[in-house]
């Protein structure tokens, strides 16, 4: 098995050029098997039942985060909360056929990049099909049958952070007149390394998510290597393996590294005595227990495949009888086989976790010296990472950088660095300075592209484009009129007035729906008609800061002008609510209460039932930390609201915040009508 990563956009062209080269007699993707997960099972067995779809919807919220039966014991309760009852035998058998139906297969799909090619005509060997996707070819078995047979599977991967990197090395290029390459980004940078350090990594490859961003402030990654530790310690298997505890507690002096001898400790000094990578068990195998090297392949499949199809038991006798017969104690081999066995199919190659630590610190050093082209090449490599490109906007603001809204008299379809005299935003509050000392010879701003605007088809982008070069070239703005003149579709065209995207031309957004309505239906000539003169537009209040950043969200779904929780600020504070900056001032240990957007949830499968939500105001991101017990008491507030509030106990240690629930609640009336998108992840 072989994985290559691509640039995530341009995929497609390798997946054609193997093709093109092998021909699709000789090359085919492998096969993936869909199951019926809670929420695919409760809609198809509802549809059955004749059960309406809102009910199902409704219920597939409560139930998506239940590990293995739909309801608990009280969930009659729930079930009361959505207008169903269990009493009624369809709802009853709808319940239970559901259960039954979670993890069987549901259909064949085909496999993310896994190429499978011949030597001669790959029917030979295996059933093939065609793809659903135009130009593709599909065989119908899976990976593990492919393994089975010993055939060769090579991964053709899609790495979103490799079309940033390349966009941020052209930017860079085009702005300093000196061509980047990957290789000219001056390494370990000690700057760098304080930025992660802080947890200062919103956007940064493999270290931006919640349990790296904890993980950060504890380990301290000083150099390359410690990156590579770190990229690979925060994975479930090293978790499991009870893995992650010593190996903090060794490097920061708490306890003493120590071997059984010379041979383990050559494998595993590099990692302080615990085993983190995959290679580090398959050589105990081979240093300690006397596996050859093919019996440690064997070793390595197996716990890659331990979790589906088991065969990783037949191992242990091996293993510790010939750890035992080499003179370690019953304790160190027992030690080692549990540690093999919380590996399951998660544990990380180092040489994978080494590739990715290059990434990470490249992407570190453009957000440390230069955010402005880490946010633009960015967004404009989205969908990627954890976050909506409006957390990674109000994280680059934050940082200094000017954010200029999309303008159709200015943007382009993708978002642009662009020189500019605008006052540079405040970064007082934010609790990760930039490090920015770049050497572009101009400020930088980022101007947004149509392409944040909801809606809005690229056809038009396209054409919005062309015309305003084309009346540029004549010394003329584009105005409202010409577009109408050019027959742009309505909704496009309702589509940029509902985005602030005609301000400069309309002056405000209630003007810009009169001047597209009007130019679109001719109601306003309806309505003036029998006005004494004609050309006179109505005078229409401007929107409130309220109902513009309402309108933002609903369009773009981030508000330039200004935050959501900052326009409720004094309602809480009246309250007693603590923000997320004044959370970090706070004591350890201290009860205090605090709202925000519900940007994320997560519930990982090692954590035992807990948890995590990502709240965020106008300062940042806090995080919470939701105890089963909290999280099926407060079930409602925890899954469906938009707006929460948190009262708890705050954990401040060792440079890492969070607020430990005792009480959610759901404060989304707050909004009113403003949408917030959670990226949830399980």
């Amino acid at each position: 098995d072989i994985d290559v990563d691509f640039e995530h956009e341009r995929r497609e062209e390798v997946i054609q050029y193997i093709y093109e080269k092998y021909g699709r007699d000789r090359a085919a993707l492998a096969a993936t098997v869909i199951t019926f997960r809670t929420k695919s099972a409760l809609r198809e067995v509802g549809k059955v039942f004749g059960i309406p779809t809102d009910k199902i919807d409704r219920l597939s919220i409560h139930s998506r985060w239940r590990e293995k039966e739909i309801f608990s014991p009280d969930g009659d309760e729930e079930l009361k909360n959505i207008g169903l009852s269990t009493g009624q035998l369809a709802i009853q058998l709808w319940l239970d056929l559901a259960d039954q139906l979670i993890g069987f297969p549901r259909h064949l799909s085909q496999h993310v990049g896994g190429f499978v090619i011949a030597r001669n005509t790959l029917s030979d060997l295996v059933p093939v099909e065609n793809a659903a996707m135009p130009a593709r070819t599909v065989i119908q078995w899976e990976k593990d049958d492919l393994e089975a047979l010993g055939l060769l599977k090579i991964d053709i991967l899609a790495l979103g952070m490799l079309s940033m990197l390349r966009r941020s090395l052209n930017y860079l290029s085009q702005m300093t007149g000196k061509t980047w390459r990957l290789s000219d980004i001056p390494a370990e940078d000690p700057r760098v390394y304080e930025m992660i350090q802080r947890g200062d990594t919103v956007g940064v490859f493999q270290i931006e998510s919640r349990a790296q961003m904890s993980m950060l402030p504890r380990l301290k990654p000083a150099n390359y290597y410690d990156l590579v530790i770190q990229i690979a310690i925060v994975r479930p298997g090293p978790i499991q393996g009870d893995m992650v505890h010593p190996y903090l507690a060794r490097r920061n002096g708490l306890e003493q590294v120590s071997y059984a001898n010379d041979e383990i400790k050559a494998v595993l000094e590099r990692t302080l005595g615990v085993p983190i990578f995959q290679e580090q068990v398959m050589q105990l195998a081979m240093v300690a227990a006397g596996f050859s090297a093919g019996e440690a392949d064997n070793l390595r499949r197996s716990m890659a495949a331990w979790k589906r199809r088991g065969g990783l038991d037949k191992f242990e006798h091996k293993l510790i009888q010939g750890m035992t017969d080499n003179g370690y104690p019953i304790e160190f081999a027992e030690q080692i086989f549990r540690q093999i066995r919380g590996f399951g199919e998660y544990g990380f190659p180092e040489s994978h976790s080494a590739s990715f630590a290059l990434l990470a610190y490249a992407s570190s050093w453009f957000k440390c010296y230069y955010p402005e082209v880490f946010v633009c090449a960015l967004l404009n490599s989205q969908p990627m990472g954890f976050y909506a490109p409006g957390q990674l906007i109000y994280d680059a603001r934050r940082h200094g950088v000017n954010i200029l809204p999309a303008d159709i008299r200015h943007s382009d379809e993708d978002n642009q660095l662009v020189k500019t005299l605008a006052e540079q935003p405040d970064s007082s509050l934010d609790k990760y300075p930039s490090c920015s000392a770049n050497s572009i010879p101009d400020k930088l701003s980022v101007r947004l592209g149509l392409r944040q605007t909801k809606g809005l088809s690229k056809k038009s982008m396209a054409l919005i484009i062309e015309l305003r070069r084309k009346l540029y070239e004549q010394g003329k703005l584009i105005t409202a009129e010409d577009l109408q003149n050019h027959r742009f579709p309505q909704h496009d065209l309702r589509a940029l007035a509902a985005a602030n995207a005609l301000k400069e031309i309309s002056g405000h957004r209630h003007q810009a729906v009169w001047d597209i309505t009007k130019l679109t239906t001719g109601v306003g000539d309806d309505l003036l008609q029998n006005n004494y003169k004609k050309d006179v537009s109505p005078l229409l209040r401007k929107p409130s800061i309220g109902e513009e950043v309402v309108k933002d969200y609903q369009s773009t779904g981030f508000s330039l002008q200004s935050h959501p929780l900052a326009l409720l600020r004094e309602s809480f504070q009246s309250l007693g609510y603590l923000d997320s900056s004044q959370c970090w001032q706070a004591r350890d240990g201290s009860y205090v209460g605090c709202a925000g957007l519900v940007v994320g949830r997560q519930r990982p499968g090692t954590a035992s039932g807990v948890v995590f939500v990502s709240l965020e105001d106008e300062y940042g991101i806090l995080n919470v930390i939701v105890w089963p017990a909290i999280a099926e008491k407060y079930r409602q507030a925890l899954l469906c609201s938009r707006l929460l509030l948190v009262k708890g106990q705050l954990q401040v240690q060792q440079g890492v915040l969070h607020l430990i629930a005792g009480y959610l609640a759901d404060c989304s009336h707050y909004l009113n009508d403003l949408p917030v998108v959670s990226r949830d992840f399980h």
